[in-house]
């Protein structure tokens, strides 16, 4: 982002940058930049406040007024990640006969129509909705147990973006079966993987389509890079 302000600037466009990591800011030197020592993933601080949120608006916008640049002004609060990990409480298995991962999905169903019922909107639909994704877990089971991925029958032929799907559909029923605030990217991610049978499937289909011949990025993206 800093480097695209350069470019908007020398078409005439202001822009202000929001800065998450301040040594890229000074090295990039963007022509107004408000650092803001808030954990990665919220650039605007604190989830559901409202007030705070306008305020780093605010103290953005108003560096519009300066005559000069390069600006770098820090907000004056720090926010510390909390990664403690999400506390979360999965369904027991009903169907055995199932693939774990899909009997999971099916039990966190009610949860998710709960979110979607108080968000009024749902982040899954890059190439499936709610109701695709026991079907696309099945799948990823199938290839994590030595199906051929290219016959496999993922849906929408998009490894990256059902797996992002699948994702969106655990998290967004986690916050609503999750005790306490907001929690931090990271620690929803570790639950993710570390604990739910649908984050182990996708990793191993991930390893699978990597081992059978997938190409870069067919299967990186799968998953976070770290993983």
């Amino acid at each position: 982002m800093s480097v695209l302000a350069h470019v908007f600037e020398a078409a005439g466009i202001a822009t202000v940058v929001l800065s998450s990591v301040r040594e890229m800011a000074e090295k990039t030197a963007p022509p107004r930049a408000l650092h803001c020592e808030f954990p990665l993933g919220r650039p605007l601080g604190r989830p559901g406040d409202a007030a705070f949120q306008h305020d780093v608006l605010a103290r953005a916008f108003a560096l519009l007024d300066s005559a000069t640049g390069p600006v770098l002004v820090d907000h004056p609060e720090v926010i510390e990640a909390d990664e403690s990990p999400l506390a979360c409480t999965l369904p027991p298995r009903f169907d055995p006969s199932l693939p774990p991962a899909v009997d999971e999905a099916r039990g966190l169903r009610r949860a998710f129509d709960r979110s979607l019922a108080r968000r009024g909107f749902t982040s899954v639909g890059r190439v499936i909705d709610a109701d695709g994704v026991p079907g696309a877990l099945a799948v990823l089971h199938a290839i994590a147990e030595g199906a051929d991925w290219k016959d496999a029958g993922i849906p929408g032929g998009n490894t990256t973006a059902v797996c992002h799907d699948i994702r969106t559909y655990y998290e967004e029923a986690a916050l609503e079966l999750a005790d306490g605030p907001v929690p931090g990217g990271r620690a929803v991610e570790d639950w993710y993987f570390d604990q739910t049978e649908a984050g182990a499937t996708v990793l191993k289909a991930r390893a699978a389509i990597r081992d059978g011949g997938g190409k870069f990025p067919v299967w990186f993206y799968m998953t976070p890079g770290q993983r």
